[in-house]
């Protein structure tokens, strides 16, 4: 694990008009081969999502991209402080209508980071990180937030009053039911953006899309005719919808004269949801699970002039590592004292170098009697402490990314080796707040 052991230096204020813009397109549930950019991505979905593919093709795809969780809340935890969620018992969702607490107030996000250095901070969308007042995104560094507090919520208009976790709200004050949620989200993205032309800013768009329930506008149904009828077309319905709304981002940052000065990127929040859908071929395992599937993720990135267009990076990297990155961009150097997890992967997004430093990444989920796992180059051990008769299992990535065979018995000192690894991590953490495990 590397920390980055450099002081904090923000851009003076003359050069704060140039800094770079940074948005973040973040869906929900979606499969890893749900998108056309993607090697495996299927027939039915090939060309059904032009807008996404066009981040891949103008810019960098990441083939081994990875959340910190497997599922919703813990990997936008991971992602929003830039610290494994784990080390401050956030290994769980945070159940609907849960009172007590939230990410943990002692926590910082990186968007109160940005925002003190004079970036504009706007979240749209899916929140999922707490309900109480002080835990709402206007009290963790975002100056604007347009969306919903829960996990997520009906696409059409509620027609009785639905709870305050799941009304769209702006700044705490609850919006009208009107429209289809997705087409709000992407029309909010461009209000910000629009608004905050002439200042750099942060944006990060969580859509709630392709996360159940599977409610896809009666036209993208009828436009998706060729595959069968039933939960795929529906959720390749919430597929189409993500990609318009995408497209009218990218548009918007085209018309206010923006791409050469924005960072985008595009991932999603944890593995697909078969069980709704979603198609992680050719990876093992869904949401929830600590298999490629539920951890492994699409994902791209694109900056005009900065990131080589169609370029691909092999190297394993984590949603850990975007704060790092986005600080590196912004012109701030994180203190020793923020403890962040990840790395910065500017120089090698630049092609100032031709690979990442070699670290351990790890993941858990449900405390200290849950699964765990952790990957080292190509080799990752999965040990899932309640099933598989309480054995860790041993892969090699580079050659069975669908871990379809256990390689322990042919490689014990590598195993023991991880497994060492994996203890050592988890002694820094602590039991989860809520849910599962919890204490």
């Amino acid at each position: 694990m590397r920390i980055l052991m450099v002081v904090l230096c923000w851009a003076t204020p003359l050069l704060a008009a140039q800094r770079p813009n940074i948005v973040v397109l973040f869906a929900d549930d979606a499969g890893y081969a749900d998108f056309g950019f993607q090697p495996g991505a299927r027939a039915d979905m090939k060309r059904l999502t032009p807008h996404i593919d066009s981040i891949a093709r103008d810019g960098v795809r990441f083939s081994a991209a990875y959340m910190s969780g497997a599922v919703c809340s813990p990997s936008r935890a991971g992602l929003m402080t830039g610290r494994y969620q784990q080390r401050f018992g956030h290994d769980n969702n945070i159940p609907p209508g849960y009172m007590k607490s939230g990410l943990p107030l002692g926590e910082t996000f990186g968007a109160k980071r940005l925002q003190a250095g004079g970036y504009k901070t706007g979240l749209v969308g899916k929140w999922h990180l707490g309900y109480p007042a002080a835990y709402h995104p206007n009290k963790r560094g975002f100056d604007w937030f347009y969306g919903c507090l829960q996990g997520s919520r009906s696409y059409f208009p509620y027609k009785t009053k639905p709870t305050a976790n799941r009304v769209l709200q702006e700044n705490g004050r609850a919006t009208p039911e009107v429209g289809y949620v997705t087409d709000r989200l992407g029309e909010a993205a461009c209000r910000f953006i629009g608004e905050h032309r002439d200042e750099p800013f942060y944006l990060f768009v969580s859509f709630t899309a392709p996360h159940g329930p599977l409610q896809a506008k009666p036209e993208h149904l009828e436009k998706l005719a060729m595959i069968p009828a039933g939960r795929r077309r529906r959720y390749a319905g919430l597929v189409v919808s993500l990609d318009e709304n995408v497209g009218k981002i990218l548009a918007s940052l085209a018309t206010n004269k923006l791409e050469s000065r924005t960072l985008v990127i595009f991932t999603n929040d944890n593995g697909g949801q078969t069980r709704t859908g979603a198609n992680n071929q050719p990876l093992r395992g869904r949401k929830g699970q600590l298999w490629e599937g539920g951890i492994r993720v699409p994902c791209a990135m694109r900056w005009p002039g900065r990131i080589e267009a169609g370029s691909v990076i092999d190297d394993p990297i984590s949603s850990l590592d975007f704060l790092p990155t986005f600080l590196a961009i912004s012109g701030a150097r994180p203190k020793p004292s923020w403890k962040l997890d990840g790395i910065n992967l500017l120089p090698r997004l630049r092609g100032k170098a031709d690979s990442l430093p070699e670290r351990d990444l790890y993941w858990r989920g449900g405390g200290s009697r849950g699964p765990i796992a952790v990957r080292r180059g190509p080799w990752k051990m999965v040990h899932n402490r309640q099933i598989m008769g309480g054995r860790p299992l041993l892969f090699r990535l580079d050659g069975d990314v669908g871990e379809a065979k256990n390689v322990a018995g042919d490689h014990p000192e590598r195993l023991a080796e991880l497994v060492k690894a994996a203890s050592g991590w988890e002694a820094g953490l602590i039991e989860p707040l809520w849910g599962k495990g919890s204490r």
